[in-house]
């Protein structure tokens, strides 16, 4: 693993993404301006090029600034919600685990944060870090009193850099043209991901979500949630008890059984999060779990959650159940209330929610057994999304519900790395009915 030279300043973040803004610009401007020679096919194909590159170069220079824009790297790459494939595919690279800072800034952190450097306050602290990420690292230490525990540090400045990281990204991706269509809410969308942010940014604010999730789950005997080591957190230290487990590409190791098993409860705790507990760890980063193979599954990094209304869950779950129950008028009407259809875009006809259906919601309405050996939907989407090209002025992804997007498609990319078989169709009507205003129907 290479270690990170240490902090960037702020000047030269501004001027990093600056350099990065200028030179997207400049391919994107190129790219329109000679389409204007070009027929429709070889437009296309100089367009996808274009935003290859350009995702190459965000990528680049993410990656290399860490912080907040990475995290928002992280996010695009995981969804075709905000970015074009070709531009979000470079971005994955964003998911793995970043260049470590050197030991002595971290060092110099938990000292100011906590008043004593860590081989005062721990009875051993690992300086090699145990995991490295957007905007911190983890290292394993021991307590005084012998427990095992990970700290979570802060890299200096990310907080500070937050908001003014935000707003170069932001221009950088209008720079690539994906907001033309939908800029309200692609505004507001860009609000949502800061109000998390900064909450994501708060250690104090993440030892109060552990405590909540470990009240949320205590009756869920195959979850578990470390416990908040008080007397060695504080703002941007965040010490926890260490909770072993394999990683998410270790699973395809394990029996067909208890694959099938961690699937089903993969899905149960994340439908139980949206629609019974309405908070929703929100960052479905592959290594933000671990498993045990007894099917326990352990839940790291609480930084990201997202509270949702009584209304949203209703309406999201509204959407869901008119789908299985193919009652279309409905599911328009879910959508409307939820801000995903614009009223003022063009009329969508019934063949369009029924093609919907079938390609986007196939888990949920085929067999009663869902095999990811088979899973195609990653594949269906894409096509349905370009096929549905013509009525872009008719939906936009509204604000409230991105993290939950992010969370469900996370959520099936996960379970496509270890083939389980999941009772998709039971299970998701069970905890969708219980909130949706629309009977269930049994016809599927």
């Amino acid at each position: 693993m290479s270690e990170h030279k240490g902090p960037v300043s702020r000047t030269k973040r501004f001027a990093r993404l600056a350099t990065m803004t200028a030179k997207v610009a400049t391919n994107y401007t190129r790219e329109r301006v000679t389409s204007v020679f070009r027929d429709e096919e070889a437009t296309e194909q100089a367009r996808q090029t274009a935003n290859l590159a350009n995702g190459e170069l965000i990528a680049k220079t993410l990656g290399e600034l860490k912080g907040a824009v990475m995290k928002i790297g992280q996010m695009a790459s995981a969804g075709s919600d905000l970015l074009p494939r070709e531009l979000s595919e470079p971005l994955k690279a964003l998911q793995k685990d970043a260049p470590p800072m050197p030991y002595e800034v971290i060092a110099e952190q938990i000292e100011r944060e906590l008043g004593q450097p860590p081989e005062l306050l721990f009875k051993s602290f690992e300086q090699e870090p145990f995991a490295s990420a957007s905007i911190g690292q983890v290292h394993r230490a021991i307590t005084d009193d012998g427990r095992d525990v990970v700290v979570k540090v802060q890299y200096p400045g990310v907080d500070e850099a937050c908001d003014s990281d935000l707003k170069q990204l932001k221009f950088v991706l209008k720079m690539s043209g994906i907001n033309r269509n939908h800029r309200r809410s692609f505004d507001a969308l860009f609000e949502e991901i800061r109000d998390r942010l900064h909450e994501e940014l708060d250690y104090c604010n993440e030892a109060d979500n552990v405590r909540l999730f470990a009240e949320l789950h205590k009756d869920d005997d195959y979850i578990v949630v470390p416990e908040v080591v008080g007397e060695r957190s504080a703002q941007r230290v965040l010490t926890l008890t260490f909770e072993g487990g394999d990683r998410l590409e270790e699973l395809a190791t394990y029996p067909q059984d208890v694959r099938d098993q961690i699937g089903e409860r993969l899905y149960r705790m994340s439908l139980s999060q949206i629609f019974r507990h309405r908070a929703v760890h929100a960052d479905p980063n592959p290594g933000n779990y671990a498993f045990r193979p007894d099917g326990t599954i352990v839940l790291y990094d609480f930084g990201c959650v997202k509270h949702v209304s009584e209304e949203v869950a209703r309406d999201f779950a509204d959407i869901i159940a008119a789908g299985m129950n193919e009652d279309y008028d409905a599911m328009e009407d879910a959508m409307v209330r939820i801000g995903a259809r614009q009223v003022d875009g063009p009329p969508v006809p019934r063949d369009f929610y029924v093609a919907w259906r079938e390609d986007m919601m196939t888990p949920c309405v085929s067999e009663a057994i869902y095999d990811f050996a088979n899973a195609d939907l990653h594949e269906r989407a894409p096509k349905r999304l370009r096929a549905s090209i013509k009525y872009i002025n008719s939906f936009q992804l509204p604000a409230q519900i991105a993290y939950l997007n992010r969370v469900v498609g996370g959520y099936y990319d996960h379970l496509r790395t270890f083939t389980p078989r999941v009772p998709w169709r039971d299970l998701v009507a069970d905890y969708v009915f219980e909130v949706s205003s629309l009977e269930r129907k049994t016809a599927w």
